[in-house]
């Protein structure tokens, strides 16, 4: 794929950037290393200070920045708008918080005895210059996410952005620089995904986090393996939404609607499987698909829209085979399931039902509008459908029975389970999944000290 901004809306390509060259790349290695020496230093208040500086142009910036993350990926700009925002809120949580996270801990005065030891401290130093790859579904949110707590802890940044954001990528290098980071404290990498494996493999970059697909993330995976540094890998997800008889049918169903189309369906976290059981199964289809033949889809860029396109030409043809392929199956479509006419890499709200385990939509992502809804009698086979995925990131469940909650809380195989609401992130709680959705957190305390060095300081009477 090229280094480009090519509208998703029309086609049209915008911009195209010319790949770092070798030079150049070294260059900026070097900086890395060596404003790493000096910054892993800073105080925690000045650190902070940079961060809500970074927070505060954001927000001046907020309707510029959202205009280009619609034009480069196509997510409705209103959607956009609330991602720069919920950016500008991660960097003043962190900038808050950081000290508190990272502060040095004591063991209990009986261990400390028991060890011979006169005092005992347990501390998390910065590691160094960390590679993040990132993608382009939340092309600001993604990056700060993984940016804020790592530049508050000490480290500094290396970001492979995708290659269809590369105008989102540089407002973010040129951001922490207008705030007033020492310069490497956070660089752009305008490099193809060929050169992500040597970047990797250079001593001076020690760990690496990579929010995308299965296969990037065994590719970091692997070198890093081979390299022995460590990663954090936030990969794809196909998030179950069981809804049981005592649920808000009615709400559940609204919340059904935003929780599969928003970004335009492009979203790891979006329930995906809708599983319902037989009690309120109709009501609740009929709801739910009223509401997704509902949304207005359209010009990303017109405040009204609600579905964009999706972001490239080959994400739409890979939701369209896995749509054909449930037809040629048995599949019903219920709405949608059709490509429309025009130009554009549009793919319209779309739900199957009648989906069976030979289909390829049963085991894989789709990651455009598309969900499917499966009729169950109990919350044993609820359970059985929804664990059924080699995906285990997030997952919800619609139900005012005490005993389903926990017995959900306990069973689903996903890294977060969120009850009568849908799936979100939040700076306080951490993030991340399990099985093929991949492993390590982000954000909270377990994301900022994911690299950090955790050191055990011990002193002798």
């Amino acid at each position: 794929m090229p280094i480009a901004t090519v509208n998703p809306a029309n086609g049209e390509t915008l911009e195209t950037f010319e790949p770092m060259g070798e030079e150049e790349l070294e260059r900026r290695l070097q900086l890395a290393e060596a404003t790493f020496r000096t910054y892993r230093t800073t105080p925690f208040a000045e650190r902070a200070r940079l961060l809500n500086r970074a927070a505060g142009l954001l927000d001046e910036d907020l309707p510029e920045i959202a205009r280009v993350m619609t034009t480069e990926m196509g997510k409705p700009v209103a959607q956009a708008r609330a991602e720069a925002a919920k950016c500008a809120m991660a960097m003043r949580w962190y900038a808050e918080h950081a000290r508190r996270l990272l502060a040095e801990k004591v063991p209990s005065e009986t261990d400390v005895r028991d060890s011979g030891a006169s005092r005992v401290r347990i501390t998390y130093r910065p590691i160094g210059p960390v590679l993040a790859v990132m993608p382009w579904n939340f092309p600001l949110w993604q990056v700060v996410r993984f940016a804020a707590p790592a530049l508050m802890a000490g480290n500094v940044g290396l970001l492979k952005h995708a290659s269809n954001v590369p105008q989102t990528a540089l407002y973010l290098e040129d951001l922490f620089h207008r705030a007033g980071f020492p310069e490497g404290c956070f660089q752009t990498l305008l490099i193809g995904s060929g050169a992500v494996d040597g970047v990797l493999r250079d001593e001076r970059v020690k760990a690496a986090t990579l929010t995308g697909s299965e296969p990037a993330g065994r590719a970091v995976a692997s070198t890093a393996g081979e390299m022995i540094k460590k990663t954090v890998l936030e990969l794809g997800g196909s998030d179950p939404f069981i809804v049981m008889p005592s649920a808000d049918v009615d709400r559940a169903a609204r919340v059904a609607v935003t929780a599969r189309v928003q970004n335009n369906g492009q979203s790891c976290i979006a329930a995906k499987r809708f599983i319902v059981h037989s009690e309120v199964y109709d009501a609740f289809v009929e709801k739910f698909v009223a509401g997704m033949r509902a949304l207005k889809v359209g010009d990303p860029l017109e405040e009204s829209t609600e579905v964009g396109p999706l972001a490239t030409e080959q994400g739409r043809a890979d939701v369209e085979e896995l749509v054909d392929d449930a037809k040629r199956s048995g599949a019903d479509v219920l709405c949608g399931g059709d490509r429309p006419e025009g130009p554009g890499w549009y793919y319209p709200p779309t739900v199957l039902a009648g989906v069976t385990r030979e289909m390829r939509i049963h085991r894989e992502e789709a990651f455009g509008p598309v969900a499917t809804v499966y009729r169950v009698d109990d919350l044993d086979d609820a359970l059985l459908i929804a664990n059924d995925s080699p995906f285990g990131l997030s997952s919800n469940v619609w139900t005012r029975d005490e005993h389903e909650i926990e017995r959900c809380a306990r069973d689903l195989e996903a890294g977060g389970v969120f009850v009568n609401g849908m799936t979100s992130s939040y700076p306080a709680f951490p993030f991340g999944g399990v099985k093929r959705s991949g492993y390590g957190r982000e954000l909270s305390a377990e994301g900022i000290r994911e690299f950090c060095n955790i050191t055990t300081v011990w002193q002798g009477a």
